[in-house]
């Protein structure tokens, strides 16, 4: 390989590296954190309503933890809808509306796997 050819080629490299490393790390946050919501939908179902609101604390912890890393590699306005969303779930599993908790997990939860969706390394996302 020309000499010229190994600073361009091992950036790029690199720059794929991060890529593979992202998509694989935000599938796996996002998949932690969607399980919790879910855990939060059946505990919600079964009355426990305490315990509802304490797994989407723990989710949302879990979230915070990841705010400047998702605001560097994703999408603001997804990751700001995310926020909200998680503020409304923990508002509606204190004031133990089923139905309204209900539909708002299940959009947090299908926002999440768009932001899954949007860090994966596919040709779809590159192009």
């Amino acid at each position: 390989m020309n000499k010229g050819l190994w600073l361009p080629a091992a950036l790029l490299a690199g720059i794929l590296a991060f890529c593979l490393w992202n998509s694989a790390s935000m599938a796996r946050s996002t998949a932690q954190w969607r399980a919790q919501l879910e855990e939060a939908e059946h505990l919600a179902q079964a009355g426990d309503w305490e315990a509802a609101a304490a797994a989407i604390r723990a989710g949302y912890a879990g979230w915070s933890e990841r705010q400047t890393y998702l605001h560097i590699v994703t999408n603001h306005d997804a990751v700001d809808a995310a926020e909200a969303m998680y503020h409304r779930c923990l508002a509606f599993a204190e004031s133990e509306e089923a139905s309204e908790l209900r539909a708002e997990l299940a959009e947090l939860q299908d926002q999440l796997r768009l932001l899954a969706e949007m860090e994966e390394f596919s040709l779809k996302n590159v192009l």
